[in-house]
């Protein structure tokens, strides 16, 4: 009898693990969701990828689908780390309260704002920056109508606690007023050494606050979510003796960090966290979940096996138009210079030890990706590649009838192959990835029979920053009067 009841309780376990719903594939961190009008507007973490928070739309809070950028051009203010996008709608404007590396400085909140979801946004500057660093800004209003910022000071980057600050904030959305107040801290044993990622939402008598705790990134994270309660917005908050609410299961790893959201009226949690087949090489991707409000006063979670995960889909790219397609980003330290006509993309080099590149959100551990490579045409060495960040990275390269495979791991550089080819009007590489990381390059001179280039699968597990996920990525290596000029690239998931 005790086996059964173990069996039995295995199967709980395994059925409530499935009522998380796949609904961002690839990286889309600390995701933040709003309804405007008839639509959802939803935005994520982008880091060292830009342009900067991408804009995505949705009828049913599943199916999304991008809308552009929110920072197409960087603010004055902010050299890299573009985090956490809070997105909001009120008296029918719409504000990204976001976090960046303050140039000469630290991470701070700053504020956007647009006339409609899709922008064009203004940038209004930072308006909180402590000297360890401020981030995860949320705004939210008081019992009496006063519009307040909720925010986390950075103090685990300097192995300090992290208090959860609250401060009244003026309509304008220009400055802070009177006094910061503390709500909470990490101070239970499951949080670790941080809380953040503070997301409200109020009903009946009580604001709730849904927040992460513990590490979140990387192959050893162990981000969870809990969440806390109170009748004023200044407190006192009590958190919830059954923390975390949200925990790993069988198929997804480190969930946390998202914004509540009403549909129909059922509510439901938006947050990120990390496939444990693909990990960190598809990064933490968005995911779903439904919630409902306790008879006691509380938050649970719904766990029934109903909702289905976002299908693969794979992309092909003709380079038409003059403007690179939305889904291609380049690294905020290297921005990108090129020309698109004709269908045709010429990507300018870079003299960098990656060079130039533009990169795709993985959302597979198996996938190929193939581009035509114009030799008449190239004067840089014109690649194809697995892009971790401008450091490190994976890639084919093709120039005067050479095609290499070089690794470059922490700025270091290594031939693993290479293969006289013969010259003609075009070269095809293909790059195969299995379990996101084993990369085989192979090419054409044709587009059908790829013959292998390296013998030895590379090993792509060292690419992933601690906070993002791999790139497929279109590379362009040398001075900056030469260029790589490419066309018809594909991208096949499995």
């Amino acid at each position: 009898m005790k086996s059964f009841f173990k069996c039995l309780f295995f199967l709980l376990i395994v059925s409530n693990g499935n009522s998380q719903q796949l609904v961002m594939r690839g990286d889309h961190a600390d995701p933040s969701v709003v309804k405007i009008d008839d639509t959802y507007w939803a935005s994520a973490t982008t880091s060292n990828w830009f342009p900067a928070y991408p804009l995505l739309k949705s009828k049913d809070l599943v199916n999304w689908q991008q809308q552009g950028y929110v920072f197409t051009k960087k603010p004055d203010w902010v050299d890299y780390y573009f985090w956490a996008p809070e997105i909001t709608y009120e008296n029918g404007k719409v504000y990204i309260y976001y976090s960046a590396h303050k140039k000469g400085g630290n991470l701070c909140v700053g504020i956007a704002s647009a006339d409609k979801p899709e922008g064009p946004y203004t940038d209004h500057g930072p308006i909180i920056c402590q000297t360890v660093g401020s981030i995860d800004a949320f705004p939210m209003r008081d019992e009496k109508g006063k519009l307040y910022m909720i925010w986390k000071e950075d103090g685990n980057s300097v192995g300090q606690p992290t208090p959860i600050w609250a401060q009244e904030l003026n309509e304008e959305r220009t400055a802070l007023v009177g006094e910061k107040k503390e709500l909470f801290r990490n101070d239970k044993p499951w949080e670790g050494n941080l809380v953040e990622g503070v997301s409200m939402i109020k009903n009946g008598d009580y604001y709730y606050a849904f927040y992460a705790a513990a590490a979140c990134c990387g192959r050893e994270c162990t981000y969870k979510t809990g969440v806390a309660r109170a009748k004023n917005l200044l407190g006192p908050w009590e958190k919830y003796n059954k923390n975390p609410i949200l925990e790993n299961d069988e198929e997804w790893k480190c969930p946390g960090h998202g914004t509540p959201i009403e549909k129909n009226g059922k509510y439901y949690f938006l947050y990120h966290a990390y496939d444990n087949e693909t990990s960190v090489y598809t990064g933490r991707e968005g995911m779903l979940i439904e919630f409902r409000f306790t008879p006691d006063g509380w938050i649970e979670f719904v766990k029934e096996n109903e909702s289905k995960d976002v299908a693969l889909t794979s992309i092909t790219d003709k380079f038409r138009g003059n403007q690179l397609a939305q889904h291609w980003q380049w690294s905020v330290f290297q921005p990108v210079t090129y020309t698109q006509s004709g269908g045709e993309l010429q990507l300018a080099a870079m003299p960098s030890p990656s060079g130039a590149y533009v990169g795709i959100k993985t959302t597979s551990g198996n996938y190929t990706a193939t581009v035509r490579v114009r030799p008449g045409q190239t004067t840089a060495a014109a690649g194809l590649g697995a892009i971790g960040d401008d450091n490190n990275t994976i890639g084919a390269y093709y120039k005067d009838g050479l095609v290499r495979v070089v690794q470059l791991r922490d700025g270091k550089e290594t031939e693993l192959a290479q293969k006289n080819v013969a010259r003609g009007k075009n070269l095809y590489l293909k790059m195969q990835v299995a379990n996101g990381k084993d990369i085989s390059f192979l090419y054409s001179t044709r587009g059908k029979r790829f013959q292998p280039l390296n013998e030895k699968v590379a090993d792509g597990g060292y690419l992933p920053p601690w906070d993002r996920a791999i790139r497929v990525g279109l590379l362009s290596k040398g001075d900056a009067s030469q260029r790589a000029t490419f066309d018809r690239f594909q991208l096949q998931n499995q």
